[in-house]
């Protein structure tokens, strides 16, 4: 089962290519930051503007890297069955755990189009799929009895990333598909909530700039310290809303290359670097967190505003 902080990994650019060392270097601090899980070329990995090749170097690079020390779930979704079959395909060939297929953007497919869409690619390659619902990017809704059907006739489908934003409809994906369908959030910020009503993590991107007190976060519920899960929730919502500040990833690569976790907060257009305003938001809420510029020393522990918590952050001085 994938539960847990699984990071929606960045691809970091340099002079417009693939950064690949920089990905390297970031799969390996995630494993040793305690991500339990990674997952590229989704929305956050830009999957929308690199080339089929790149899309498949970016996997390649990141299960290499990764070594089957944590799972690997990739981004595999198209808004053309065939072309999301095949990338389902050739994800499987490089060695992922489990695929991501988002639902059918532009095209506006009805609840028995995504039916239809996503059985096709369950039938044409065996690996499990965790289904992408994300109605304010595709434009429509998969919705929970669509859910459920498909999970009954197609045992490859095994949970969702739910980000509709509507907790009464995770918690109709519950009561429809039973407690055997996996539910990750796909929202920083309500990640607590839906896991109270039955998601079992998150897929992040806070976590790549946190990634041990997003992990903490669901260890937390999971173990059912509620209490403490909820304080740290509330220490770091100020930083899960100012990543959206913009549109994802243009604030998270930037948060990034303001730490020093990558050189370069470069973006494929049509996405460009976020505004002078936004930088100064993104600041004050990281300094919430006391994050700062790495320094040449490693991270050091502080002790988390939540009693009893420790935590690291990214060069915190003494």
């Amino acid at each position: 089962m994938f539960k847990g902080s699984y990071v929606a990994l960045i691809t970091p650019f340099k002079n417009g290519e693939i950064d690949t060392k920089k990905l390297i270097d970031l799969v390996g601090w995630h494993i040793s930051e305690g991500t339990d899980g990674l997952v590229p070329v989704g929305t956050t990995g830009e999957s929308t503007t690199l080339s089929h090749e790149e899309h498949l170097k970016v996997i390649d690079i990141v299960v290499k890297a990764a070594q089957k020390k944590i799972p690997v779930i990739a981004g595999a979704g198209s808004n053309s069955t065939e072309e999301a079959i095949s990338l389902t395909r050739e994800a499987k060939k490089l060695g992922v755990d489990a695929v991501l297929s988002v639902n059918p953007y532009y095209n506006r497919p009805t609840q028995a189009g995504l039916k239809a869409h996503f059985s096709a690619i369950a039938k044409a390659v065996n690996i499990p799929i965790i289904l992408y619902n994300i109605p304010s990017r595709t434009g429509v809704n998969l919705l929970p009895l669509t859910m459920a059907s498909l999970a009954a006739e197609n045992s490859n489908i095994v949970g969702v990333k739910e980000s509709s934003g509507n907790l009464d409809q995770a918690t109709e994906i519950r009561l429809h598909c039973g407690s055997g369908f996996l539910i990750l959030s796909g929202d920083d910020s309500l990640t607590l909530p839906l896991m109270a009503v039955g998601a079992l993590g998150v897929i992040s991107v806070a976590a790549n700039l946190i990634p041990k007190e997003v992990a903490q976060l669901c260890r937390l519920v999971l173990s059912q310290n509620l209490e403490q899960a909820q304080r740290l929730h509330e220490q770091l919502f100020p930083i899960f809303k100012a990543l959206f500040i913009e549109t994802n990833p243009a604030p998270i690569k930037a948060a990034m290359q303001i730490v020093g976790l990558i050189e370069s907060d470069q973006l494929r257009l049509p996405l460009v670097s976020i505004q002078p305003d936004t930088r100064e938001k993104l600041i004050s809420a990281m300094r919430t967190l006391k994050i700062k510029e790495f320094t040449s020393s490693p991270p050091r522990k502080r002790e988390s505003k939540v009693s009893g918590s420790p935590i690291e952050t990214i060069g915190e001085d003494k």
